[in-house]
Parts: C-alpha cells; sequence; structure tokens
C-alpha cells in the first residue's frame, strides 16, 4: 500500500534529547525545594509515563512540589525545554519535501505541557498536519490510541503510515501493534539506544533526510 502519511516522534528523533540540559534542570529544581538532587529525581521518575499525561502542575505536586515553589519550577522546566526544543540537521528540509512530495506529516510525542506551550514558537510549527501531544490527549505511547488518534486526526488508515522513533516506550512494537509500519532511528555509528532494538528486524535509518530514499524504494 502507498505510503500516505509519515508520524514522527519528537526526542532522539526529531530534536535531541539534553541529558546535560536535563541533569541541570533537575538540580536547579531539586536546589529551589531544598533538598537533595537525588530525592526528587527518584520521585519524579517513579511516576514513568504517567507524569506526562496529566497537566504538569498536578504531576509536581504528585512528585512533592509544594505550592510555594510550583510557578517557580515551572518556569525552570520551562526554560529548559525552550532551550532543547531545536530540530536536529536536515529535519526541516526533509518535512517540507516530504510535503511537496504529498505526504501527510504527523507528530506523537510523550511530553509534559512545556512542550505544547512552546511549539508555536518554536521553528517545528507549521512543519506537521497533525500533532498528538501525550499531555493534552491524556494517554502515551506505547498505548495504540496514541498512533491512531495521529491517523485519525490525518485522515489515514494505520496501514498507510509509517512511524519513525528511536524506541523508547516500547513505541516501534507499539506502532506495529496499531496497524503502522515503524522505522527506527539511531544515531550512526553507534547502536539503538534502548535495550532489544539491535536485532530490530525493520527498517532503520540514521539520519532524517534518509527517509525520503526509504519511502521512494517502499514505493518503487
Amino acid at each position: 500500500m502507498r505510503v500516505r502519511a509519515l508520524i514522527f516522534d519528537l526526542w532522539e528523533t526529531i530534536v535531541d534529547f539534553d541529558p546535560v540540559g536535563a541533569d541541570a534542570m533537575l538540580r536547579a529544581v531539586a536546589a529551589r525545594l531544598g533538598e537533595r538532587d537525588d530525592a526528587f529525581r527518584e520521585r519524579w521518575a517513579a511516576f514513568g509515563n504517567d507524569r506526562y499525561v496529566a497537566p504538569i502542575r498536578d504531576a509536581l505536586r504528585r512528585a512533592g512540589v509544594g505550592e510555594d515553589a510550583l510557578e517557580d519550577v515551572c518556569t525552570i522546566r520551562l526554560d529548559h525545554t525552550r532551550r532543547a526544543l531545536v530540530p536536529r540537521d536536515g529535519v526541516v528540509e526533509t518535512m517540507r519535501e516530504l510535503r511537496d512530495r504529498g505526504r501527510l506529516l504527523g507528530m506523537v510525542s510523550v511530553c509534559s505541557e512545556e512542550v505544547e506551550r512552546l511549539w508555536p514558537e518554536s521553528v517545528l510549527a507549521g512543519l506537521f498536519d497533525a500533532e498528538v501531544f501525550s499531555c493534552t490527549a491524556g494517554l502515551a505511547k506505547p498505548d495504540p490510541r496514541a498512533y491512531l488518534a495521529c491517523c485519525e486526526a490525518l485522515g489515514v488508515e494505520p496501514a498507510e503510515a509509517l512511524f519513525v522513533g528511536d524506541g523508547a516506550n516500547d513505541e516501534l512494537a507499539g506502532a506495529r501493534r496499531a496497524g503502522l509500519e515503524a522505522v527506527l532511528i539511531h544515531r550512526p555509528g553507534e547502536a539503538p539506544i534502548w535495550p532489544g532494538l539491535e536485532s530490530w528486524d525493520g527498517p532503520r535509518i540514521t539520519a532524517i533526510p534518509q527517509i525520503l530514499e526509504l519511502v521512494h524504494e517502499e514505493e518503487a
């Protein structure tokens, strides 16, 4: 079947995850709370993806952030996300080329609401025909409903779409369970980040522009 749509993950797919910046952000949050860095990290991590399917203030309250510090912590997180929300090389050009070729584009991300709030001011705004943010949708990959919501917004059947991601959150298998083909992306010269993907049996790329050739090959 002809590929009508491509749906992309966000972090480590079209935008680099910044571990140094994320570490600094978490240390700044802990400092604002006046507690040990590792204590807050453990509480925050304990919620898993659940922390990204609720309003950020509710998630932070559950992690022990008091009302007196809530807005300061939100500002710290917002500032970090603003610095991090920068597309990888070739992403903007590739998305424009795909659209010129008549493809529909979607984005599905497991993220807190800072990403959605800052999206309109990023260079990524306007590149996609549909975006599904877990914080708004109230569900996160690998829940099939996340992929299906994006397909529905794009007006395509799952079998007509490719999902591209680095494999976090079991998202590649999740895409397949939802009826999409899945494409693994990892850095050139490096193994995939997540365990179990070394033997991935589906398509893979090491840079977003390579998706242009992959789509061409699939339809040749």
